[in-house]
């Protein structure tokens, strides 16, 4: 699920690799990874987790995959300005349709660039296809299971300590998921934005690997990152909550803790 610069700089002209900027248009606008197209995952974010709404979010991510040009063929490979959430977004989107040849590349744009690796400014279209892909239930988590399961399941909060302990508020109630545990995403990552190696990752995710783990934050992006670290340390049971807190917080019924 990691991709590092020096191997994606091998394959940059591969016809077969599609390669996703997915930070905002003024970045991209300036320079990015050469033969790279643009796509803000941050402007589809979804925060219902109904039965209809889960439904629609496939929809909606399914044309967006056709849009990106995804092909059984393709490997896809995100990247971020660091090791960071959108990327991060993008690998998890991939493997949600069990596309599993899908990379996000360790340290972003920000460890290309301090390696002087080639840049350029001028915009690459995309190459629509039609993609369908398959689901795969066992990596998404809606309200109702969480609600249904608060005892059973090991939640795991990678928003600030802020917004954990309520004083950040972003929702119309604040504070966190009962019995959910806070670890905050930036940690997941050194200094240079790339990841810590998986001795330090272990450290702090110190659960049996077959622990039932559903990720949350407010949007299912911090989440996300998260979700890889996980996979990435070889935890077997991981959802992310695909409504997080921009959901659960803002309905009123379900119970929240300070």
């Amino acid at each position: 699920m990691l991709i590092t610069t020096a191997d994606l700089n091998s394959i940059i002209n591969d016809p077969n690799v599609i390669i996703a900027d997915t930070r905002s248009f003024k970045e991209y606008s300036e320079e990015h990874i050469p033969g790279s197209v643009h796509l803000d995952l941050f402007a589809f974010h979804w925060i219902d987790t109904t039965k209809q709404g889960i439904e629609n979010f496939n929809n909606q991510t399914k044309n967006l995959l056709s849009f990106l040009g995804v092909t059984p063929e393709k490997k896809i490979i995100f990247y971020d300005s660091v090791s960071g959430m959108l990327a991060a977004r993008g690998v998890w989107m991939l493997m949600y349709f069990s596309h599993e040849n899908t990379s996000m590349l360790d340290g972003g744009i920000t460890k290309w660039k301090k390696e002087n690796l080639p840049l350029e400014t001028k915009p690459n279209g995309f190459k629509p296809s039609n993609f369908s892909g398959k689901i795969n239930p066992e990596i998404i988590s809606g309200f109702e299971y969480i609600r249904d399961n608060l005892k059973n399941v090991k939640i795991l909060d990678a928003r600030s300590p802020g917004e954990f302990d309520g004083s950040i508020v972003r929702a119309a109630q604040s504070g966190h998921i009962p019995n959910s545990i806070n670890i905050d995403w930036n940690q997941n990552l050194n200094e240079d934005g790339t990841f810590k190696n998986d001795k330090q990752l272990l450290q702090m995710y110190n659960y049996p690997k077959d622990t039932e783990i559903i990720t949350y934050c407010q949007g299912a992006y911090r989440a996300a990152n998260s979700f890889l670290v996980l996979k990435k340390l070889g935890f077997k049971n991981v959802k992310v909550y695909l409504g997080s807190w921009g959901e659960w917080g803002n309905k009123l019924e379900l119970p929240v803790e300070k």
